[in-house]
């Protein structure tokens, strides 16, 4: 099982790898870089910054979350989701603070999937367990491809 998970986890780490390398030559065309159609937040420099911070901060709650499963440690699992991940009033006020309702209800929709994955985490069901981070990175995924900084 364990091995099952780990390699799972390095499918999805592959994944986003070629995600990102498909973007790159997918925004490359001869030699010029094509639109990016993606609604920009327009952030001041101190805001890019705090923002990529967080996002950041997301990404390695999520490796970490994929680690703990993979060591069976489904209750600091759903620890590192309701945590790190979870709706926070924080949270919410970031989320409202770009202008955008759409930025607003992917967000907080984000959060609120995180603190449910880490209601299904404390299940200790690992199938259960990967469908609601699946769930809950739908969400980033959907945020990322309308929006930019």
């Amino acid at each position: 099982m364990k091995g099952k998970i780990l390699g799972l986890s390095l499918l999805l780490m592959v994944a986003l790898v070629q995600a990102a390398e498909m973007e790159k030559k997918h925004t490359m065309h001869h030699g010029k870089m094509s639109a990016d159609n993606r609604t920009s937040l327009n952030l001041s420099p101190m805001m890019k910054q705090h923002q990529l911070t967080n996002m950041r901060a997301h990404l390695a709650a999520v490796q970490e979350i994929i680690i703990q499963i993979s060591a069976g440690d489904f209750s600091q699992a759903s620890d590192t989701a309701h945590k790190k991940l979870g709706l926070t009033k924080e949270m919410e006020a970031m989320c409202s603070s770009f202008g955008s309702d759409t930025f607003k209800e992917l967000g907080i929709s984000f959060h609120k999937s995180a603190d449910s994955l880490g209601e299904i985490l404390e299940k200790g069901n690992t199938e259960d367990s990967l469908a609601a981070l699946g769930k809950t990175m739908s969400y980033c995924v959907a945020c990322h491809a309308q929006f930019k900084q």
